[in-house]
């Protein structure tokens, strides 16, 4: 168990130390006992056989390109957000902060015909961008949107989280001593969140590659990693697709491990020092 620097272990003997191994225990069984019983069905020829197959390996870099898309554009359009509402004061703030979080409560099923209406062939917005030459149904941007819709509340708030817990104390001093809003955001704010941001850019990446519902209804085809699972399952059963669950499970988690090391060690160290 991690203590602060000098203080001793703490230990919960008793009733409510057994209470509190227990329950984490049964938790932490219900996460990974369904991966390793999913990883034993699957023998290493299955696995090279189903690593080799064209469909299979174009949906899972088609979801690893579009998830890190999401990634870049949430965090782009999320963070000044984020930043309104831990620092704004203004009418209405709880609205948009509800508005930010209705993603997350919206079926995704729903939200891919929400969307379909909206960025469809006759929709609001996909109407005058396919005359402009560009589609977003049945399009790797309409992954993109779809993916970005259910998974952009992560980073707003991951990064909203962040700005809040900064002093303000420390923006006053430099505005204070002339310097610019931009500068104090650029030069103060971003570094001290910067791990929030990156945080949420890593959610964000991690729930777009395993989007299926909002995908699924505006854009089948090209098929991403999790909607050709579902073909497979539904074509050659529950055997079949499992080789192939396999392999995007073992990518989503050596991506997500690789950008989540980033985010929390060297990367954010030399981001650091590149603004000093």
């Amino acid at each position: 168990m991690n203590t602060a620097p000098g203080m001793p272990a703490r230990r919960w003997p008793g009733w409510f130390g057994a209470l509190v191994w227990l329950l984490s225990g049964l938790l932490l069984a219900f996460i990974v006992l369904p991966i390793v019983r999913l990883a034993a069905t699957s023998s290493p020829a299955s696995l090279r056989q189903a690593a080799a197959t064209p469909a299979i390996r174009d949906a899972t870099l088609l979801s690893l390109q579009a998830a890190a898309i999401t990634a870049a554009i949430a965090t782009v359009f999320g963070v000044p957000l984020a930043y309104l509402l831990a620092r704004g004061t203004f009418r209405g703030r709880g609205l948009i902060q509800a508005l930010v979080d209705l993603p997350l409560a919206v079926p995704h099923t729903v939200a891919g015909i929400a969307l379909l209406f909206l960025l469809g062939r006759t929709g609001w917005v996909g109407a005058p961008a396919g005359r402009l030459g560009v589609s977003f149904y049945g399009s790797q941007w309409g992954i993109i949107a779809a993916m970005l819709f259910v998974s952009v509340p992560f980073e707003v708030n991951s990064a909203r989280v962040a700005f809040e817990s900064i002093d303000p104390r420390l923006e006053r001093a430099a505005r204070s001593l002339g310097a610019t809003p931009w500068h104090t955001f650029r030069r103060i704010t971003l570094p001290l969140g910067l791990r929030g941001v990156l945080t949420g850019a890593v959610l964000v990446y991690a729930r777009s590659i395993s989007e299926f519902g909002a995908v699924v209804i505006i854009a089948y085809y090209p098929a991403t990693a999790p909607v050709e699972i579902y073909n497979l399952f539904l074509q050659s059963g529950l055997t079949q697709s499992a080789s192939a669950a396999v392999i995007l499970l073992v990518v989503t988690l050596a991506t997500f491990l690789v950008f989540r090391t980033l985010a929390s060690g060297r990367l954010l160290t030399r981001i650091d020092r590149a603004y000093r």
